[in-house]
């Protein structure tokens, strides 16, 4: 008999798991063996901040990052095929939002396992609902391009389709060029345009601010490495 596939949210940063992962999560966690993890040593840690009690040696875990290879995924839903729970933790947040777990949801569905979500911090989703931004139409863009002519390039073809489809764009960087991207944004758009930045989502430091361009050129947060999120809306 096949079994389930869980999708586990993990923390966005260092909190304690009661502020924003439910209890039904904990429970779960306990009750499995098998996991396929984006970083063995974060998931492992994360365990056992959900339960110090849980025995991490006697768990099965299968690594899922961009050196997997396709044929070695099949591998990892092996276990449910044969009856066994699996649960899929994200480094970070949810599970196959922006993260290679869709790959496993993907063939998990081909093959008619059941993928069952659970409740936990998006931080995409926290920021969308910070902005104040349309939360009716809404896209997530990923990584712009390092470049910073390509990057700006990308920056106005974000903000025209904004304007045109009355659209939040949605965007992340790596924590350490936040400050260029910031700048970036602050030289290329139109000074009426929104911006939203939120950064640190759900720790004591968590940072939220939606402004105009023109307003932005005011302000001087320190996001350097710091995890955060980009929203661009021009009405």
């Amino acid at each position: 008999m096949k079994a389930n596939i869980y999708l586990i949210p993990s923390l966005l940063g260092d909190v304690p798991y009661s502020k924003v992962i439910p209890e039904e999560i904990r429970t779960q966690v306990k009750a499995l063996r098998y996991f396929i993890v984006e970083d063995l040593r974060s998931a492992r840690r994360y365990l056992k901040h959900l339960d110090r009690e849980i025995n991490i040696d006697e768990l099965v875990f299968f690594e899922l990052n961009e050196h997997t290879r396709p044929e070695e995924i099949e591998a990892y839903i092996k276990p449910a095929a044969e009856g066994n729970d699996i649960g899929i933790i994200s480094e970070a947040g949810c599970p196959g939002v922006a993260d290679p777990g869709a790959d496993v949801v993907r063939l998990a569905h081909m093959k008619g396992i059941r993928v069952i979500p659970m409740v936990g911090p998006s931080s995409i989703l926290l920021a969308m609902m910070a902005s104040g931004f349309n939360g009716q139409s809404f896209a997530f863009n990923g990584y712009l391009p390092v470049k910073k002519n390509e990057r700006q390039k990308r920056i106005r073809q974000l903000e025209a389709r904004s304007a045109t489809e009355n659209q939040t764009q949605i965007f992340i960087e790596a924590p350490y060029r936040n400050m260029q991207m910031l700048q970036d944004l602050i030289e290329t758009c139109d000074s009426h345009t929104m911006l939203c930045v939120a950064c640190d989502l759900t720790l004591d430091t968590e940072f939220i601010r939606s402004l105009t361009i023109e307003q932005w050129k005011k302000m001087n947060p320190e996001l350097h490495k710091r995890p955060a999120i980009f929203l661009l809306y021009r009405r």
